[in-house]
């Protein structure tokens, strides 16, 4: 459990940072008063403010108003006599650790604040391009992220060849495989009695089992080894639709060899829109009833998947870091009122028509965004809770 949670930390909070991040480079790379720089949803924990009279330092929690009243708020404040980086941006760490916001200067977001006073430091006030281009800040960090993470990955585990060898390059911990023994380098002998020469014949056998358990012969460290292995039933893309499969946990049929710089970088690209469109099938795969909705899942699913790649290694964990950021992207990409991809269309449709939308209209629309996310949010916890009740 322990290692799950601080898992989950790392996950969430490197993407959170990394995306607001980049809404903070391009707000400032175009002259926008940044307000507010927040990792997690309030309320605030701890908050710094560089100002042109020091360093601001607050902690916040639950004391007494000036009417006696319990409420949470600042119970803790210091100033260090610093005017080195006066920016008079707040920069806070809240409780609430699905998400984070960058708020500027005249921006009607999901906040519906809608003070705009056509100052040259306010979003409102750039062209609708560079207005566009703050908005797609985070979509871009996140893509750039998956891309390093996964150059860095093929950098140090280098390129896997396919050679189709029945040898086992690697095993899922706590899979069946991982349970009955069977390690990194071992070969496979028979696979129901069948003699195997390939790695293809045997993941044929093993994936078309209807009975449950598979009788699998390899060979490790010069020992031949036999057992009756049970299979997992596991879910695939194939086309347009999902196929059920049987696994027990292993890869294998390549080899892997070192990989150069511009290798790596290739592969990060690579695997990039791999999962990009995996995204996309996947979707269209639900949305043509090919897939259900139940298979979306939410923060306690992250959780319990980051645990799992965490207890795998660092690899593991920071390949699934790369994932999730490429998930994120392209979520933010929608164009959903309250995502980013909501309101670059909104830009873009004022770009296009040459006529600015009300804030009354933009406010409307922002509160339209935020229910259905809401929806969306009841609808995977609801997923991640059943998961949990029936394992």
């Amino acid at each position: 459990m322990f290692t799950t949670i601080l898992a989950m930390i790392f996950v969430l909070g490197v993407l959170v940072f990394i995306h607001e991040l980049g809404h903070f480079i391009a707000a400032r790379s175009i002259g926008v008063k940044v307000e507010e720089f927040s990792v997690g949803f309030p309320p605030k924990l701890i908050s710094f403010t560089p100002s042109k009279s020091g360093i601001i330092f607050k902690f916040y929690f639950f004391g007494k108003d000036e009417k006696g009243k319990i409420k949470w708020k600042s119970i803790f404040e210091s100033k260090i006599n610093s005017k080195k980086y006066s920016t008079s941006t707040e920069y806070s760490l809240s409780i609430i650790p699905l998400g984070g916001y960058v708020k500027v200067a005249g921006f009607i977001d999901e906040s519906f604040d809608s003070e705009v006073t056509g100052a040259s430091d306010e979003l409102n006030s750039k062209t609708k391009l560079q207005q566009i281009w703050f908005m797609s800040g985070g979509i871009i960090m996140n893509i750039l992220l998956a891309i390093i993470f996964f150059s860095g990955i093929t950098m140090i585990q280098g390129i896997s060849v396919q050679n189709d060898e029945p040898v086992i390059r690697e095993v899922s911990i706590g899979y069946p495989a991982d349970l009955a023994g069977i390690k990194s380098g071992d070969r496979i002998l028979e696979v129901e009695n069948v003699s195997i020469e390939k790695w293809s014949d045997a993941t044929s056998i093993i994936k078309s089992n209807i009975d449950g358990d598979i009788q699998i012969k390899w060979i490790s460290d010069e020992v031949i080894k036999n057992a009756l292995i049970p299979t997992k039933e596991a879910k695939i893309p194939d086309g347009n639709e999902i196929k059920e499969v049987r696994i027990i946990g292993v890869q294998g049929g390549f080899e892997i060899r070192k990989a150069n710089f511009f290798e790596s970088i290739y592969s990060g690209f690579d695997k990039t829109i791999f999962w990009l469109k995996m995204i996309v099938q996947s979707l269209a795969m639900i949305f043509s009833g090919n897939a259900s909705f139940n298979d979306i899942g939410g923060p306690i699913l992250i959780a319990q998947l980051a645990g799992d790649s965490a207890r795998a290694g660092i690899i593991s964990l920071l390949s699934f870091t790369a994932i999730i950021s490429v998930n994120l992207a392209f979520m933010n990409l929608l164009p959903i009122p309250g995502l980013d991809g909501g309101h670059i269309l909104l830009t873009s449709v004022e770009f296009i028509t040459r006529r600015s939308i009300s804030t009354k209209v933009k406010m409307f629309i922002q509160q339209i965004g935020v229910a259905l996310l809401l929806l969306l949010m009841a609808l995977v916890m609801f997923n991640d809770i059943s998961r949990l009740l029936t394992g």
